[in-house]
């Protein structure tokens, strides 16, 4: 399809699908009748959900990079629909896209709970915090009717195991009572990712997302129901947003905080003419400084892929985004103290038609 007759897509980050660099086969399309779409329709693209047939539910990770060892992640592609989002190269293994078919084309693991429990009933399982999400937000538009999260999280706190969240969706708030009763027995951390305090840029960048104005009174509703949670800076876009790390850690620490991350942004692979595309479209006028920006974190390409760089960044840019980072983050009084979460008090209820013992 032709960029002249291209219109934006209605509440989505991407405006077109890149090829998938997996197939060998890529049809392009210069007409919507094509395919017997109308203009309408292409603007007004509806999401649809599928079934993933996953037989495992825990993942295990090696990266030495990535401050977690286990991950669930209960959705693969994200309806939030954020441009940067380093994960849409993994729809390419699904034989689709990293552009909207990432935000449109949504599997969904309904039998996670199920296949979390039965892992955690296996000996070879030694208690250990689990992150949700690993990769895709587990509290996308989509949790709201499937409630995947919700159920690992009763899992969890059947089995008293530990787990930590990380989300950018207000719905969280939607299982306080959940979180406070795993946060009653140190089982839970919870944070919540920042990107920009610009309610125009937000909507822009991340379309179907929680306002940044949302995410502060997420911050606030869980450190005020006892519920330990953090902020996670990410991504910060030089050129774009990184002029707001003092305002953002500012606006976190008043909103009851007490960790925070940052980490700059990376756009591997497919995510890179997703994540052009937009800022050409949305900041046209910013667009070249910001692509001169990440390339001068970047060792002057639009990604590092290598471990540690990859989070980090290079160069002097870097070194300046990092310094404001910890000079503010120490003004605000964050990371003080570490999120310990408790293993001890983890425990195997019985299974379902086992013999109960008196002794």
């Amino acid at each position: 399809m032709s960029n002249d007759s291209q219109k934006n897509l209605k509440g989505r980050g991407a405006n077109a699908n890149p090829v998938n660099r997996f197939d060998k086969l890529h049809v392009e399309l210069d007409h919507l009748e094509d395919i017997g779409l109308t203009e309408d329709d292409r603007t007004a693209l509806k999401t649809e959900f599928f079934t993933d047939s996953s037989r495992t539910i825990i993942n295990k990770n090696n990266s030495p990079d990535i401050p977690f060892t286990y991950s669930i992640n209960p959705y693969r592609g994200c309806e939030h629909g954020c441009a940067y989002c380093y994960a849409r190269p993994t729809h390419e293994y699904l034989g689709l896209s990293a552009g909207y078919d990432f935000e449109s084309k949504i599997f969904v693991k309904t039998d996670a709970a199920e296949l979390l429990r039965n892992e955690l009933h296996k000996p070879s399982w030694e208690p250990a915090t689990i992150s949700i999400s690993g990769v895709t937000d587990c509290y996308q538009p989509a949790e709201r009717k499937f409630q995947i999260t919700r159920q690992l999280l009763e899992v969890l706190n059947e089995f008293q195991n530990p787990v930590g969240l990380i989300t950018k969706n207000a719905l969280i708030t939607r299982d306080l009572d959940l979180l406070k009763q795993l946060a009653e027995k140190d089982l839970v951390v919870a944070f919540i990712s920042l990107t920009t305090l610009d309610e125009k840029l937000g909507r822009e960048l991340e379309p179907r997302t929680s306002s940044p104005r949302a995410r502060l009174q997420v911050i606030e509703k869980l450190a005020r129901a006892g519920v330990p949670v953090g902020v996670n800076l990410a991504p910060m876009i030089p050129g774009l947003t990184d002029h707001e790390i003092p305002a953002l850690l500012k606006a976190a620490n008043e909103a009851g905080a007490q960790q925070a991350g940052f980490t700059p942004l990376r756009l591997p692979s497919s995510v890179q003419p997703v994540f052009t595309e937009w800022l050409e479209r949305a900041q046209p006028l910013k667009a070249e400084k910001v692509i001169n920006a990440i390339k001068d974190i970047r060792g002057g390409k639009l990604n590092d892929p290598n471990f540690g760089s990859r989070f980090e960044g290079t160069g002097p840019r870097a070194e300046s985004m990092r310094t404001m980072f910890d000079l503010y983050a120490r003004k605000y009084g964050f990371n003080q103290k570490s999120f310990n979460l408790d293993k001890t008090k983890f425990k195997r209820p019985p299974k379902t038609g086992d013999q109960m013992t008196f002794f």
